[in-house]
């Protein structure tokens, strides 16, 4: 069993106990995650099965859209409405006017500080392994991408607290809990995160994305390999260049883009190669798909 199957992950789950139960369905251990989601969070989740576990750095890096909710007037140890409130304030006053244009300033490319409680190692550690420890380490950054971002709805007040909904394209790595954090900085108030639904990774669509009982039912199909790397160049290959791949071999070739899939006659996917020279006539493996006999 090869492929890419699409989950809907429901909320009170971690990616992992969403591996473990498809696995455990599926009878396979060579099952992982194409990026992590919080308990709290629902949608797209992109699982790799069998071989296709060897490209799934390649999904991890697509980008993502997310419709999150903001509770402004709370700020959380973990940046969500599930943490210890940290600070808290009350009679919280925004317009829709402010919300929207603190939004689009946030457009483009910035620097982000990731949040306390993640999985990003420093030292070899887990961050939330230190959170938990009250242990202070220095936090670290990262450049991230704001392709768009705009509010939903009406933005509804409540007993001292401010909600509204927004929908965000952006790039691999960026910590929606983060975002909110700071765009409750900007609005002058604390903020936490109060839902959030991945709705697209890459071309990965909700719409097509199966509930756990569907995989209990046997009601799913798995994506291929080269379905899901379609942008990717498809190099179809003689039997003589087939034999090189097969043993790892390099391959001279004018290849259009740095990086291809190697087909074989048979339309077999062998490797996916990545150029290493200027000219793009020179590739070697990536990841291989197949293995000599």
């Amino acid at each position: 069993m090869n492929g890419i199957i699409l989950i809907d992950k429901q909320a009170g789950m971690t990616s992992r106990d969403v591996v473990d139960k498809v696995g455990k369905l599926l009878r396979t251990k060579q099952i992982g995650h194409t990026g992590t989601l919080d308990p709290m969070a629902t949608g797209v989740l992109a699982l790799c099965i069998g071989k296709a576990t060897k490209i799934s750095e390649l999904i991890t890096n697509y980008d993502k859209e997310y419709i999150a909710t903001v509770t402004l007037g709370i700020e959380t140890d973990t940046l969500d409405t599930e943490g210890k409130i940290i600070n808290e304030v009350d009679n919280v006053e925004v317009s829709r006017k402010q919300v929207e244009e603190v939004l689009n300033g946030f457009l483009g490319t910035s620097i982000q500080e990731v949040p306390v409680y993640s999985a990003i190692k420093v030292k070899g550690k887990k961050l939330y392994e230190y959170a938990r420890s009250n242990i202070e380490v220095e936090l670290p950054k990262r450049e991230i991408n704001i392709y768009s971002i705009s509010l939903l709805g009406d933005i509804e007040k409540g007993q001292n607290k401010v909600e509204f909904t927004f929908r965000c394209h952006v790039s691999k790595g960026t910590y929606i809990r983060s975002l909110i954090r700071d765009i409750g900085y900007k609005l002058g108030y604390p903020a936490c995160m109060s839902s959030l639904r991945r709705i697209k990774q890459g071309s990965f669509i909700i719409d097509d994305c199966y509930k756990l009982e569907d995989i209990e039912n046997n009601n799913y199909e798995l994506l291929k390999i080269d379905e899901v790397l379609s942008d990717i160049e498809k190099v179809i290959v003689s039997y003589e260049i087939e034999q090189k791949i097969i043993h790892g071999a390099v391959i001279d070739k004018e290849f259009k883009s740095n990086i291809s899939m190697m087909v074989n006659q048979d339309g077999v996917l062998l490797a996916i190669y990545k150029t290493y020279d200027k000219d793009k006539t020179k590739a070697k493996p990536y990841k291989m798909l197949t293995t000599k006999q």
